[in-house]
């Protein structure tokens, strides 16, 4: 049971935007492309889409997951880059395995760092380092791709599924733009120094210097700082990309194309249009108190209320005059009272109609009150109840 308890005041939540003219917000592009969505990694924002759960070839995309368990294992300590992998023939053999095959060319028999081989897959996509650290990690393949699995399920990644570590066709491998777009935003959020990889141009392995393939890397007009991406003839020429500006950073997916040209310029297509016309801002933050509640049989009278996460918002640019917000808490709220425990929810709305809602959590744990104290409180509340 909720009681209404009051709206921000307005001076509070006005002095956090500029005042502007209000924007006129065109359609999306539409892409030349199978599948497609932009996404703002704060908030996680799904600005445009098309198809975007549609199980699809994902290609060297693959890669993506290969390197988020490799960067899950060194975490957690059973992984160093350091550490010597010896390349085993059948590693080696992906070479003449598939014709046109991306590779960071390492040899059979040799050691190679678990840092060199990351590079050769991120940077040089290469399909020979992909399945030297699969089975560096896991043994084999078909216990990586279950690895690979899990991970992505842990992520949210329904409609995905992993049959090997560098995306060479195979029956039931699968992913989704949507899918996809959520496993960049892990990567960056949880590993941050293996990410910075993505945006490297160039890296030489065994004498062989090859570029990144994300020709957006060098494009002046737009910060972009990765990602990854694939072709193969089931998938047709895919591209993940994220770029930041102005503290707002968008992830765009863009899957099936059908040349090397149309994946980047669609995928500039999709970025240019979300940083024109869309602004990500952040309300409110973590741990400041938005209100003091009245608590019942505890230690104290009054409860310090806030949100546990930083919010993001992304908004039509210029719409922030227009947003306003307010909070609804339960109407008795008694001790104990732990840190962190829902006790009502903030809902924002955007030109009068409802656009987001987060929970109202207690900042302080609050002990129950000894007999005497919730004898009282018992007392007052049952006068209250007849007043």
């Amino acid at each position: 049971m909720f009681k209404f308890i009051s709206k921000f005041p307005t001076i509070c939540l006005l002095a956090l935007f500029t005042m502007n003219a209000s924007a006129i917000i065109p359609a999306a592009p539409d892409l030349a492309a199978k599948s497609y969505l932009l996404m703002d990694f704060d908030s996680g924002k799904i600005i445009v889409e098309h198809n975007a759960d549609m199980p699809v070839p994902p290609a060297s995309l693959t890669k993506m997951m290969t390197s988020y368990v490799v960067s899950a294992e060194i975490a957690s300590g059973n992984l160093n880059l350091t550490d010597k992998v010896t390349i085993s023939k059948n590693a080696w053999a992906q070479n003449p395995a598939f014709a046109g095959s991306s590779l960071t060319w390492i040899e059979v028999n040799t050691e190679v760092t678990v840092d060199d081989l990351l590079k050769g897959v991120i940077i040089q996509s290469g399909n020979d380092a992909s399945v030297a650290l699969a089975e560096h990690i896991a043994g084999s393949e078909d216990v990586f791709a279950d690895l690979m699995n899990q991970h992505a399920e842990k992520l949210g990644m329904v409609n995905t599924n992993f049959e090997n570590s560098n995306g060479l066709p195979a029956e039931g491998h699968l992913s989704t733009a949507r899918d996809l777009a959520l496993l960049t935003a892990a990567m960056i959020r949880d590993y941050p120094e293996e990410y910075a990889y993505y945006k490297e141009k160039w890296f030489t392995f065994n004498g062989i210097k090859q570029a990144n393939r994300n020709k957006l890397l060098w494009d002046e007009s737009l910060d972009v700082d990765g990602v990854k991406t694939g072709h193969t003839e089931a998938a047709g020429f895919c591209l993940v990309s994220s770029a930041t500006k102005n503290n707002m950073r968008l992830i765009s997916v863009v899957m099936g194309t059908n040349s090397k040209e149309v994946r980047k310029v669609e995928s500039k297509k999709l970025l240019s249009y979300g940083f024109r016309f869309y602004e990500t801002i952040k309300p409110l933050e973590a741990g400041k108190q938005l209100h003091q509640q009245q608590i019942w049989m505890g230690e104290k009278d009054l409860v310090n209320l806030g949100i546990a996460s930083d919010i993001y918002l992304t908004i039509p640019r210029g719409q922030a005059k227009n947003l306003k917000a307010r909070y609804v808490v339960e109407k008795d709220i008694e001790a104990p009272i732990v840190k962190g425990q829902l006790v009502g929810k903030v809902f924002f709305t955007l030109a009068e109609e409802s656009y987001a809602e987060y929970p109202l959590v207690a900042l302080e744990g609050v002990e129950e009150a000894g007999f005497f104290g919730r004898m009282s409180d018992s007392v007052s509340r049952w006068f209250g109840s007849i007043f």
